[in-house]
């Protein structure tokens, strides 16, 4: 006898069903409580990228206000090296019933929050080490679910579940993102098959690496746009700025966490031809806490940024990696919005500016908008309505042609 999906999930019963006609589809294992939900089992499933492990209700605080459902789901994807691995993220249900073709699918890359598991998203709590950041995407979200969209939202490797987190690398980073598309699929069949990319910081650097890789790694989906807010980039020229600077730079913390993630696995980056033996010393102070820990507490919290690195440091290696990280390198199949507060500190405007200028350059269809005044979490406050209604327009099938032809300057004041 079929039972109604919804009642089933929250009666915490062995198996999860969800439906599109709220009737039990397909059997998916019901995730144990507390963190424990974080430690998959020793033998990973087989099976391609979006395998679901296991799912629950979702009590954190990324369950979204407006939504019919909030589910938190352990699921299937790659690491950087192709091998599988467990990951974990959120999906969350509009109300009211799917339309023709199911739900419009918003894949969500979150901007840097650390580099330990209790830094994922999906974990967080009203007193969480992140939680003023998370409690921005909350809002930013919940006006996408609110207005008829499925919100699925990946912690990226690393986070959530222990192990190491590929900070900044755009590929796997995107990986993840598409695998929590196929496991939202798998769980609710009311999620249809076109979807748009939405990120900030981190999560703007991978949103644009996600709707580059979209196309040949999902081919099974139908991308129709992205739009990312104040994305990483220019890695080079980021670096070479704090290696010269004598104070405290807030990007200092960052650019080590980019530092150990490409040395993780490039061996010929070798972090004592870079740093000081004092940095490396206290390289696992980053692994306490997360990033608000490493801005506001300890070592890092007042380390002069010239002195973490050696005089003369052998960066090639570290610079052809980050080329390869470098978002205004890509070719992108669909039009992207890019969204830029003028006072962001974290990105630079003049950073983004450049970048944007090279996406254009190399052909992409681009629409740059520049939020004067906002800093780095306000361009997601400023830009939203644009973000929104740009995107509706994609799913409607609206061409877009962008604004390469006038484009504004976050940087100028």
């Amino acid at each position: 006898m079929a039972l109604p999906c919804r009642n089933f999930l929250l009666s915490g019963c062995v198996a999860l069903l969800l439906s599109a006609a709220s009737l039990c589809a397909r059997p998916v294992k019901a995730g144990p409580a507390g963190d424990a939900f974080y430690v998959p089992p020793a033998q990973l499933p087989t099976g391609p990228g979006g395998t679901v492990i296991w799912a629950r209700p979702l009590d954190g605080t990324m369950a979204l206000p407006a939504a019919a459902q909030n589910t938190l789901v352990l699921y299937m994807s790659v690491d950087p090296e192709g091998r599988p691995v467990a990951v974990s993220g959120t999906v969350s249900l509009p109300k009211g019933k799917a339309p023709a073709g199911g739900w419009p699918v918003i894949t969500w890359t979150h901007g840097t929050t650390g580099m330990a598991a209790i830094c994922g998203p999906s974990r967080d709590t009203v007193d969480g080490p992140e939680h003023p950041y998370i409690a921005d995407i909350q809002r930013l979200l919940n006006r996408f679910v609110a207005s008829g969209y499925a919100v699925v939202a990946t912690d990226y490797e690393g986070l959530g579940v222990g192990g190491f987190h590929p900070f900044l690398q755009g590929v796997p980073n995107g990986q993840n993102a598409l695998d929590m598309i196929r496991a939202a699929r798998r769980i609710e069949p009311s999620l249809g098959k076109r979807y748009a990319v939405m990120g900030h910081s981190q999560g703007g650097q991978a949103d644009l690496f996600t709707a580059m890789e979209g196309p040949k790694y999902a081919p099974e989906l139908t991308l129709v746009g992205d739009a990312a807010f104040a994305p990483a980039s220019n890695i080079a020229a980021r670096l070479s700025s704090i290696v010269q600077s004598d104070k405290f730079e807030i990007g200092l913390p960052y650019l080590l966490y980019v530092l150990e993630s490409y040395a993780k696995y490039n061996p010929e980056i070798d972090l004592k031809q870079i740093l000081t033996a004092e940095a490396i010393s206290h390289l696992p102070d980053l692994m306490v806490g997360c990033m608000t820990h490493s801005l506001t507490t300890g070592y890092w919290s007042t380390a002069i940024a010239k002195d973490q690195f050696l005089p003369q440091p052998v960066l090639g290696p570290f610079l052809t990696v980050a080329a390869r990280n470098e978002p205004a390198l890509l070719k992108i199949p669909v039009p992207s919005m890019i969204l830029q507060g003028g006072d962001d500190v974290t990105v630079r405007p003049v950073d983004t500016d450049a970048s944007v200028r090279k996406l254009c350059a190399d052909g992409n269809v681009v629409d740059y908008r520049a939020f004067p005044g906002f800093d780095h979490n306000g361009s997601m406050v400023a830009g939203a309505d644009d973000a929104e209604q740009w995107l509706g327009e994609r799913f409607a099938g609206k061409p877009a042609s962008g604004n390469c032809s006038t484009l504004p300057s976050a940087a100028m004041k």
